[in-house]
């Protein structure tokens, strides 16, 4: 598994300072650029001990990402943008379960959004991803899933929120809305932001309640 260095690892990062990262890094164009515009030097390490964005820290509790499964699908207008985002997943050491659709022919988004987020909240992924040309309609179908916590991010920070204080499970994202990068840029930092815990976790049982008390209506 390759680890991945994104604009938002370097957010920290003091002006024309360093970041250290192995030989095989791999860095975003947006990392590359928010480098080069403040004047970061990438420092090679070797690869023990370096600390890099989704590399997984040192006895985290956390199960190593290749023993991950993140479920993804699509409806036809964020059907390139899936097939795009895979490849990343797979490089990035996680295992995919691709489930839809498989053309540009017209479908319908929530029946996607339906599969993911159920396969997440059953456990069969530990998390997920789900697209259309705006990402609202399967934001919206997927959290009628119980168990499903589904955030529309549009940028790094939204991501990172998204994860650290709402633990969300399913990632909403926009394929007309976003460029390519943008969307690999998301992801990484979504999927490599752990659930913060603390007064978080007393708002997310919060929302666990909501639902078992609909489900009792």
């Amino acid at each position: 598994m390759k680890p991945v260095v994104t604009a938002a690892d370097l957010e920290r990062v003091p002006q024309n300072g360093e970041f250290a990262v192995t030989q095989d890094t791999l860095i975003t164009t947006l990392a590359r650029e928010e480098a080069e515009r403040r004047g970061i030097t990438f420092r090679i390490v070797a690869s023990a001990g370096s600390a890099i964005s989704g590399a997984g820290a040192p006895g985290s509790a956390e199960p190593e990402k290749s023993a991950r499964v993140v479920a993804i699908g699509a409806d036809h207008g964020g059907f390139e943008l899936k097939e795009l985002l895979k490849g990343y997943l797979r490089e990035w050491g996680y295992q995919v379960l691709d489930l839809g659709t498989d053309s540009t022919a017209a479908v319908d988004y929530p029946d996607f959004a339906e599969a993911v987020a159920g396969t997440v909240a059953r456990g069969d992924a530990w998390l997920g991803v789900v697209l259309d040309s705006a990402g609202i309609g399967s934001s919206i179908a997927a959290n009628k899933v119980p168990g499903a916590r589904a955030a529309l991010c549009y940028d790094r920070a939204t991501a990172r929120n998204s994860r650290e204080h709402n633990d969300a499970n399913v990632l909403s994202l926009g394929a007309k809305l976003l460029s390519q990068e943008t969307a690999r840029e998301i992801l990484a930092v979504w999927l490599s932001t752990p659930f913060a815990g603390g007064r978080h976790q007393r708002r997310v049982d919060k929302i666990r309640s909501i639902e078992e008390r609909s489900a009792k209506k």
